[in-house]
C-alpha cells in the first residue's frame, strides 16, 4: 500500500465535541467520521483495525469449537413477544412496520433468533452447540456519546451455547470466560472480569469484562487485594454495625415545615442522614411499591429490578404519589400507622435498615415527620434485599479491605441464560431415555467498535494512538524522506517489497511532504514501527527503525531491515 493512494484524512487539531481520548484520536487520525449522533462511518484505517479485531475474536471462538452463523438483523415482533422482551426493551429498541403492517424490530441481540434455529436440533446427541456471529446491532441510545463507546449502530460478536444440562452450561460458560480473557490480552485491553447483573437478559450468573478508563460510563467496585470486583449494579460491601438506642415505645410526630430533603432534615432538625429512612415510590410492572433506604444511601435501580423480577420499572410521578399517600415527596414514610389501611403497595427495604431502631421518616403528612421508628415494630416490610449503591472506602465483603470505585468501559459480557428462551420458543430435544428435555442456553457478547475504542483508551500518548502489534492498521510504515531522489526511492521500494513478501502489513509513505509532517502522521495513526529511508542512510547503506511504543531508534543495514522487523513483530 502507498500512502499517496491511502485515504487517511488526518487533522492537526482536536475535534471540538470530542471528550474521550479514543473519540478525539480516532477522528484526528482519520479513522472515523460522524454521520449523525451515535452513527459513525468507518474509514479505511478503521476498517483494517476492525478486520484484525474480528480475526482475533474469530480465532479464539474457533479454538473453543464455536461455529459461525450470520443471522438476520431485522426480526419479527412476534418472536420477541414470545419471550416478553418486546415490551421489556422499551424505547431502546428500534421498531418499524413493513408495507403489510407487520411489526418488526432492528435486532439489539439474537437470543430469540438463535432459539428459533435451535428448534431443529432434535436430539441430545447434537449437544452441546456453540454458535456465534458478527452482526450489526441497533440500540436507540438516549445519549450517544464518547465516539465509538456509546453508539446506536455497532458490530457485535454474539455467541450462544446450547447444552443438555447445567453442568454443560457451566463448561460452556467457562470456555467463553477463558476465551474472552485471551481475546482482550491479545487486543491490548486491560479488561477485568467482574460480577454483574443479568438485567433484561435474564438468567442466573453473568460476568462483565471491564476496561478501567476515565472515559468509561460504568462503575466498577473492586478490592485492592484483587479477590473481589463487581459492577456497581451488583456490588456489595460490609457495613459497620450500628448500636441503636431503644427509642420511644411508639413513634413521635414532629413538625418539619421547611424540611423536604435528607439534607434539610439534618440541618434544620439535627437528624443525621444515617438515622433517616428515605421512602421512594416506584412503579414496578404497573404496581406501586415503597422502597426504603437509609438516608445516606443511594438506590441502584437494577438491584431493585433484580430483587423483584420487575420487567418495567420507573419512579412514580408526583400525582401518583399524592393519590396513594396523600402527601408529596419529602414527607413520605412507610410506618404502618401512617399508611392508608388499604394501600395495597409492596414495601421493600434495603438490608442496611434491618434491625434498626429509633429512626426518623416521613409521616405522610406534608411538613411532618416521625421519630423513634423501630423498623421491625413499626414497618411491615414485605421483602428485604441489597438495594444500595456501594461507595468507595466501604469494606470488601470478602476481606474487609477498603473498596475502590473506578470508571470503566464494558467491553464484553457473558451470561448464563438458563431456560428462558428455549422454553418460550418451545425448543425440545429427545434425551438419553427418549423423553423430551429443554436445552439450556448461555449468551456471550463483545462489541467490536467499542473494543477498538477501548484499545485506544488504553494505548495512547500525547502524540497519538499506540496500537498493539496485531491490531494496528499497518505493522510498519516505510517513510521515504526524499521522494525525488531515485536511489533513495529505490531503497525504500526494496524495503517495502521485502516486508510485504514476508507477510508484514506495510505502507510506503511516498508523499511529497516534509519529514516532520510524515513522522507526525505515523505517530498519530499509531503504526507500531517506522522505517526511515533518507539520503544520509542510503549513503551509509542503512535505514532507521523506530518503535512507536518506546520511541527507541536503531540503525540497521538495508538488507537486515525486513528480517529485523519480522522478528520484532513476532516476538
Amino acid at each position: 500500500m502507498r500512502w499517496s493512494q491511502l485515504y487517511a484524512p488526518t487533522l492537526r487539531q482536536d475535534p471540538a465535541d470530542a471528550e474521550a481520548a479514543s473519540h478525539r484520536l480516532l477522528v484526528r487520525a482519520g479513522f472515523v467520521r460522524q454521520l449523525m449522533a451515535g452513527h459513525y462511518s468507518l474509514l479505511p484505517l478503521a476498517v483494517r483495525v476492525r478486520a484484525k479485531v474480528i480475526q482475533v475474536i474469530r480465532e479464539e471462538m474457533t479454538r473453543i469449537g464455536a461455529q459461525e452463523f450470520i443471522l438476520p438483523a431485522m426480526h419479527p415482533a412476534d418472536l420477541w413477544r414470545r419471550t416478553g422482551r418486546w415490551d421489556a426493551m422499551g424505547e431502546e429498541m428500534f421498531r418499524l412496520t413493513d408495507r403489510r403492517g407487520t411489526d418488526l424490530a432492528l435486532g439489539m441481540t439474537h437470543e430469540e433468533v438463535i432459539a428459533s434455529v435451535a428448534a431443529e436440533l432434535g436430539s441430545y446427541r447434537r449437544l452441546p452447540q456453540l454458535w456465534y456471529q458478527f452482526q450489526t446491532k441497533f440500540r436507540d441510545e438516549p445519549r450517544p456519546r464518547s465516539g465509538l463507546i456509546r453508539v446506536r449502530e455497532f458490530t457485535m460478536k454474539d455467541s450462544y451455547s446450547l447444552d443438555v444440562d447445567e453442568a454443560g452450561l457451566d463448561r460452556s460458560f467457562a470456555l467463553h470466560d477463558e476465551a474472552y480473557r485471551r481475546i482482550f490480552a491479545r487486543l491490548g485491553v486491560p479488561a477485568i472480569g467482574v460480577e454483574a447483573s443479568s438485567g433484561n437478559m435474564g438468567g442466573s450468573d453473568s460476568v462483565e469484562f471491564m476496561c478501567p478508563s476515565e472515559a468509561g460510563e460504568d462503575l466498577v467496585v473492586r478490592c485492592p487485594s484483587g479477590d473481589y470486583a463487581a459492577n456497581v449494579e451488583k456490588a456489595a460491601s460490609r457495613l459497620d454495625p450500628v448500636a441503636d438506642g431503644p427509642g420511644p415505645p411508639v413513634p413521635e410526630r414532629f413538625d418539619t415545615p421547611h424540611a423536604r430533603t435528607i439534607e434539610e432534615l439534618t440541618r434544620l432538625h439535627d437528624v443525621p442522614a444515617e438515622r433517616q429512612v428515605k421512602t421512594l415510590v416506584y412503579v414496578l410492572d404497573d404496581r406501586l411499591a415503597l422502597v426504603l433506604m437509609r438516608g445516606d444511601h443511594a438506590l441502584v435501580e437494577q438491584k431493585l429490578a433484580d430483587a423483584t423480577g420487575a420487567v418495567a420499572i420507573r419512579p412514580a410521578h408526583q400525582e401518583e404519589i399524592v393519590a396513594a399517600l396523600k402527601a408529596a415527596p419529602g414527607s413520605l414514610g412507610a410506618v404502618t400507622a401512617a399508611l392508608p389501611p388499604d394501600h395495597g403497595m409492596t414495601i421493600l427495604a434495603d438490608e442496611a435498615l434491618r434491625g434498626r431502631r429509633d429512626m426518623t421518616t416521613g409521616a405522610n403528612v406534608d411538613g411532618v415527620h416521625v421519630r423513634g421508628v423501630d423498623i421491625a415494630r413499626d414497618v411491615a416490610v414485605d421483602h428485604w434485599a441489597d438495594l444500595r449503591e456501594v461507595r468507595a472506602g466501604e469494606p470488601c465483603p470478602r476481606c474487609g479491605a477498603p473498596l475502590e470505585v473506578v470508571d470503566a468501559i464494558e467491553v464484553g459480557h457473558i451470561f448464563k441464560l438458563g431456560y428462558r428462551y428455549t422454553e418460550a420458543m418451545g425448543v425440545r430435544v429427545l434425551g438419553p431415555d427418549g423423553a423430551e428435555i429443554t436445552p439450556i442456553m448461555g449468551s456471550y457478547g463483545i462489541g467490536v467498535e467499542r473494543a477498538i475504542a477501548a484499545i485506544v483508551e488504553a494505548n495512547h500518548d500525547d502524540a497519538g494512538i499506540v496500537w498493539p502489534v496485531g491490531v494496528a492498521p499497518f505493522d510498519v510504515a516505510v517513510v521515504l524522506l526524499n521522494p525525488g531522489d531515485a536511489e533513495v526511492a529505490a531503497v525504500a521500494e526494496r524495503v517495502h517489497t521485502a516486508l510485504g513478501a514476508a507477510g508484514v502489513d506495510v505502507v510506503l509513505d511516498d508523499r511529497d511532504e516534509r519529514p516532520g509532517a510524515k513522522f507526525k502522521d505515523v505517530e498519530l495513526i499509531g503504526i507500531p514501527y517506522r522505517v526511515t529511508v533518507g539520503r544520509r542512510g542510503v549513503d551509509a547503506g542503512t535505514v532507521e527503525i523506530t518503535a512507536r511504543a518506546s520511541g527507541e531508534t536503531v540503525v540497521v543495514p538495508v538488507d537486515e531491515a525486513a528480517p529485523r522487523l519480522v522478528g520484532l513483530l513476532t516476538a
